[in-house]
């Protein structure tokens, strides 16, 4: 690749990022890091209509969290600004003119209102409607007006807009990185509205004229934008420029059945589809920042939506994601989400966390109980529950026991409370007062050891222990548990068993 690599995510601000998103401006990301090329972010905001205030920060921000900063954007190395469509819209209108000038474009005068006669009558001789080549000149279009009358019409403020003039009867063979060679029949495409009387100009045209001059050689977007890459593809050659080479990313799909993943797959199923929070007068749709998912594991897992390495390697770093990207890698048919698959991603990076990190974002939860404990200790409870959890929200309810003695038994349990169990308790806090170094390792094996110097079996002294340590029998190891809460409190939770059970 002899040109300087450079690729875009370049959505717009009418919400909350769609997790498809996400992975667009992902795979863009690894792209150019793996190429030594730029990543960056275009702002697409020409439909004012649809622009909802916070969008444009959300999408920053959440770029941001999860690692994957764009190289330029607005505000940040601004070499092809402005990076915000509607700041450049002064530039539209003249290549909008250029193709009118070079016969690639034309000027459509049609109201809505003669649209919808005219498509009904084609409808009553059992024709399907087009607007191009079958029809255009039939319309109310500057193809059958003088040049006079075409700007006469324009001077006197009539609403138009400016269509591209689809070549005919020509069959394109263009090149998709992922999905190989595709064909498209001009003949069956119309010709789209390129540009407004408002003086705004439609996707189409801002985002070609807008990838020409950011110079940008690869377009990887999702799968919806392949019908629109003739139309792309033709631009180019209308303006005699080099078209960027094109990969379109496969769909998203919901997790059971077929079809785009959507809000709704999300909304049902209980699992996020934005990256961050997104509040509304509606209510508040909830992210994998505020579930609880470290942002590692969601490009960890977002990345494999679609491509994999060859191997059956599943957790990379993102500096591994970058060293083995590789665009025709990407599968051509739909990845399902998986959200449970999500959740054992986060569970695999929750493990490999560093505890003082993690005890750092226990510690809000357990202030929130009223509960004011030594780092050092909360750090070791998160090393010994960690294992089990998905998520840090986890914690307490897997943990509590370490904080308070238990209010209630277990019923299920207290079946291995026999008529024995009190006295073996009683001589078991016998043994435990007894013990000096009260380490883990140490009262193991103290109370082993007077198990089997008076023939006890380990089921009439460990689950009795559990139970009344912790109300149930669950929990990481016992003498673990024993160790944290202490001597005094271990003792106090055996005798308020035997005296409750």
């Amino acid at each position: 690749m002899s040109n300087p690599i450079r690729v875009r995510f370049a959505p717009s601000p009418t919400g909350p990022l769609h997790i498809g998103g996400v992975r667009t401006a992902l795979f863009n990301y690894l792209f150019a890091k793996k190429n030594g090329g730029t990543f960056y972010l275009r702002i697409e905001d020409t439909d004012q209509n649809r622009f909802v205030p916070g969008a444009e920060a959300y999408i920053m921000e959440a770029l941001e969290w999860l690692g994957i900063a764009p190289d330029e954007t607005i505000g940040k190395n601004e070499k092809f600004g402005p990076y915000r469509q509607s700041e450049r819209k002064h530039l539209y209108k003249d290549y909008a003119d250029r193709l009118i000038n070079s016969g690639w474009a034309y000027y459509a005068f049609d109201t809505p209102e003669a649209l919808d006669a005219f498509r009904k009558s084609e409808e009553e001789q059992g024709k399907t409607f087009i607007y191009n080549h079958t029809n255009r000149e039939k319309l109310d279009t500057s193809l059958v007006l003088s040049n006079d009358k075409t700007a006469a019409r324009i001077a006197n403020g009539e609403h138009y807009v400016i269509r591209f003039k689809t070549p005919v009867n020509e069959t394109l063979h263009l090149h998709d990185i992922i999905r190989g060679d595709v064909k498209f029949e001009t003949s069956l495409l119309d010709d789209k509205v390129l540009f407004k009387s408002d003086g705004m100009p439609t996707y189409h045209l801002a985002n070609i004229v807008d990838d020409h001059l950011m110079e940008t050689s690869h377009v990887i977007r999702g799968e919806e934008w392949l019908p629109s890459m003739p139309l792309h593809v033709l631009l180019y050659r209308a303006f005699d420029w080099k078209a960027p080479e094109f990969a379109h990313l496969p769909l998203i799909l919901k997790p059971v059945g077929n079809g785009k993943l959507s809000k709704r797959d999300g909304d049902k199923l209980g699992f996020p589809v934005f990256p961050l929070e997104w509040k509304t007068a509606e209510g508040i749709a909830t992210g994998y920042r505020e579930n609880g998912f470290f942002p590692e594991a969601v490009v960890n897992f977002l990345a494999l939506l679609g491509w994999n390495d060859g191997t059956e390697q599943e957790l990379f770093t993102l500096a591994e994601l970058v060293d083995k990207f590789d665009l025709n890698r990407v599968h051509k048919a739909g990845a399902k989400f998986d959200p449970d698959k999500n959740k054992w991603f986060n569970h695999q990076y929750l493990i490999k966390a560093d505890n003082g990190l993690l005890a750092k974002a226990f510690t809000p939860i357990l202030a929130k109980k009223g509960l004011t404990t030594e780092e050092e200790t909360i750090i070791k409870i998160v090393s010994l529950i960690k294992e089990r959890a998905h998520f840090v929200s986890e914690f307490w309810e897997m943990s509590n026991f370490f904080f308070q003695a238990p209010t209630a038994y277990d019923e299920k349990a207290t079946k291995n409370w026999k008529p024995e169990t009190p006295a073996l308790m009683t001589q078991l806090n016998t043994v435990l007062a007894t013990i000096t170094d009260f380490s883990s390792m140490n009262i193991e094996t103290v109370v082993k050891e007077w198990m089997t110097a008076n023939d006890i079996g380990m089921g009439k002294v460990m689950q009795p222990f559990r139970l009344s340590l912790v109300g149930a029998l669950k929990g990481p190891h016992l003498f673990d548990i024993v160790e944290v809460i202490g001597k005094e409190e271990t003792i106090s939770r055996i005798e308020k068993a035997i005296s409750v059970l």
